[in-house]
């Protein structure tokens, strides 16, 4: 807070306020200081330390004393940033890669994230570049600093969830857009108003579903006739029980007419039921 010219090692009690991202700048915290009642704007993660209970009015000098560069490795990438506790990894034991010092152990705090906030304005920066972005995982060191460092210098270890012996990774830097929404294959909706649309290929199976279907009820529905003409049948195999014709033509008892009208009814059912649908 002397802007580097005297009062090393001298420290005062603050909170954290605002954090602010500026492209090709370290990130910067805003902090209000108890003993001043006042804000301090624009300190680097170099100016901090964590609050150590065992020594709450004079800290201790942080061994080994890492340089800004070895606390934070990527300057901000664009001016939108959001700040993330990312829950599952919260209470892991984190260790950290950085330069000069091998690794290190510490205490996730929670992570700063880019983006590229105005959409009106030209987009220069990295924040949405695949194989460019990283977070900002904002950790505690075990010696008293706090770092902003990316995934891929940390390692989150749990008792319950990772392995003994952990592999290290080959992994690829991802450098692909991801998009669901423009395969052509899958049309477009626009004359579409249904809240339970459908694309013009499932439309189309649909439709083909149903005629298939309609096609197989109504074979099922066909009356059974001899190889007598309808024309053909007398007067007396006719009477008054036209229902005849889909009994061979011959004549129903009542209770054999009850259940063809049963069974006639439930497959209607279905048809309706499908057409429904």
């Amino acid at each position: 807070m002397r802007d580097l010219r005297d009062g090393f090692g001298e420290y005062t009690l603050g909170y954290w306020v605002t954090c602010k991202s500026l492209t090709g700048r370290a990130l910067y915290f805003e902090t209000y200081l108890t003993e001043y009642g006042a804000l301090f704007d624009k300190l680097p993660l170099s100016a901090f330390l964590a609050w150590d209970p065992d020594s709450p009015h004079e800290p201790k000098v942080p061994t080994p004393d890492l340089e800004l560069t070895d606390l934070q490795f990527w300057n901000g990438f664009d001016t939108g940033i959001t700040v993330v506790e990312k829950n599952l990894i919260y209470n892991m034991e984190f260790q950290v890669m950085t330069r000069s010092a091998g690794i290190m152990k510490g205490e996730y705090l929670f992570t700063v994230d880019n983006y590229h906030p105005h959409r009106n304005e030209p987009d220069f920066y990295f924040a949405e570049t695949p194989d460019e972005h990283k977070s900002h995982n904002i950790v505690a060191l075990e010696n008293g600093q706090i770092g902003a460092y990316p995934n891929n210098r940390c390692r989150m270890v749990d008792p319950s969830l990772t392995n003994h012996n952990l592999k290290t990774p080959d992994f690829k830097v991802s450098t692909r857009y991801f998009d669901v929404e423009h395969a052509p294959k899958w049309g477009r909706l626009g004359e579409c108003d249904d809240y339970f649309w459908k694309t013009p290929n499932e439309s189309t199976e649909a439709t083909t579903g149903i005629n298939q279907k309609k096609e197989s009820c109504s074979k099922a529905c066909q009356p059974k006739v001899s190889d007598v003409a309808v024309d053909a049948l007398s007067k007396e195999q006719r009477g008054d029980n036209l229902d005849c014709v889909f009994g061979n033509c011959q004549k129903q008892t009542t209770t054999e007419r009850l259940a063809f009208e049963s069974e006639k009814e439930k497959v209607c059912a279905e048809i309706d039921d499908l057409f429904d649908r």
